[in-house]
């Protein structure tokens, strides 16, 4: 089965329309839906200890890793609306940060870029 990001944005492109859904998956809602999605996988860490976020088990895993698809899904669609390539928006995003975040200036501190 393909795995690609394109892949995967096709398909939920045709899951969209095969159900007359693309009206409602305008950019504010696909953000807001984004953002709902994000608010649910933080429910699964609340109150956790560090310890406790890395060793979180079988079942809570399975339920974070569809938290996960439910954002990238709400993502991808949003960046096919948009018409971006979130995977060349990364690499620029990257380098961007390469640069504001020098390794022999930050490592081991994770205090803002503002705040060097």
């Amino acid at each position: 089965m393909p795995d690609s990001l394109d892949d995967l944005s096709a398909r939920l492109l045709a899951f969209a329309r095969a159900r007359d859904w693309e009206q409602f998956q305008s950019p504010k809602n696909l953000a807001m839906a984004l953002a709902g999605e994000a608010g649910e996988l933080l429910e699964h860490f609340q109150w956790l200890t560090e310890a406790q976020s890395e060793d979180i088990g079988p079942q809570k895993r399975r339920e974070v890793a569809y938290e996960l698809a439910d954002i990238l899904s709400y993502l991808l669609r949003l960046a096919e609306r948009l018409d971006i390539d979130v995977i060349e928006a990364t690499r620029e995003k990257i380098a961007i940060n390469e640069g504001r975040y020098p390794v022999e200036k930050v490592s081991g501190d994770a205090r803002r870029a503002s705040d060097y």
